[in-house]
């Protein structure tokens, strides 16, 4: 990360999403593509991400997507304007969700709030962050812990990852629960780094300092391993459009 990056106040949708058959890329193209020019025009929403997990590190098929909305305002307008039909659904977007729904099986969604010194969406691609792949780390610490894990990552656990060329694209607090799971997304710039990096937590290696210090704050903590959909925003540089849109079935 370079220099200081100004206080974030927005707040994020997480969603882990399982996939029926072999449709992960026409999902990944229907909720980029055929979502985003939406969501953004209705409910000022932003991807922060879409990505693909890699199925030998977790479960599969499946997909994660990230929002990124206007705080809590943002959060709450967007469930005012989706919930608020008797279907509890937009009735404009019936049509999207049956297509979405034909993609999918279901999956499970927090809410998330950032450290106030990890980027947004905006910042992120202003920058140039992107990893080849990326590490998605879901942390539980005891209850009341979550703001201490973040802080120890910033003051530590970046100077660690970064020996290996890795970044930090965000940290974050899961809320509505009691204050014990955190999110951590790191951009790994190729898959060599990513051999050196999971190496380098065995024995002695360079990165067991760094797993003894979460320990000691009593963490547990789940790494799976993400690679970007084909109009992830840190990928292409901007939110994806209408313009991208192509037909499901030539996908």
């Amino acid at each position: 990360m370079t220099g200081e990056a100004p206080r974030n106040d927005r707040v994020y949708i997480h969603e882990l999403v399982d996939i029926t058959g072999h449709n992960r890329a026409r999902y990944m193209h229907h909720i980029t593509a055929n979502w985003v020019p939406v969501g953004r025009a209705q409910r000022n929403q932003l991807c922060y991400g879409v990505w693909g997990t890699v199925g030998s590190t977790g479960d599969w098929p499946q997909v994660v997507n990230m929002w990124e909305f206007d705080g809590w305002p943002g959060v709450a307008a967007n469930f005012a304007h989706e919930l608020s039909w008797p279907t509890l659904q937009d009735p404009d977007l019936a049509e999207w969700w049956a297509a979405a729904e034909s993609l999918r099986r279901g999956g499970f969604d927090r809410i998330l709030v950032p450290a106030p010194w990890t980027r947004p969406i905006d910042g992120l691609i202003a920058e140039g962050v992107r990893g080849a792949l990326y590490a998605h780390e879901l942390v539980q610490v005891p209850p009341g812990r979550a703001g201490a894990l973040l802080d120890v990552v910033h003051d530590e656990g970046i100077a660690h990852l970064d020996a290996f060329g890795i970044e930090l694209v965000g940290a974050f607090r899961t809320a509505m629960r009691d204050d014990s799971e955190c999110l951590l997304l790191w951009a790994i710039p190729d898959w060599a780094a990513w051999g050196d990096f999971e190496h380098a937590w065995d024995g002695d290696g360079p990165l067991v300092a760094w797993r003894d210090r979460l320990l000691d704050l009593r963490a547990r903590w789940l790494r799976v391993l993400l690679v970007d959909s084909p109009l992830n925003p840190m990928k292409i540089g901007r939110q994806p459009e209408e313009s991208d849109r192509r037909p499901l079935s030539a996908i």
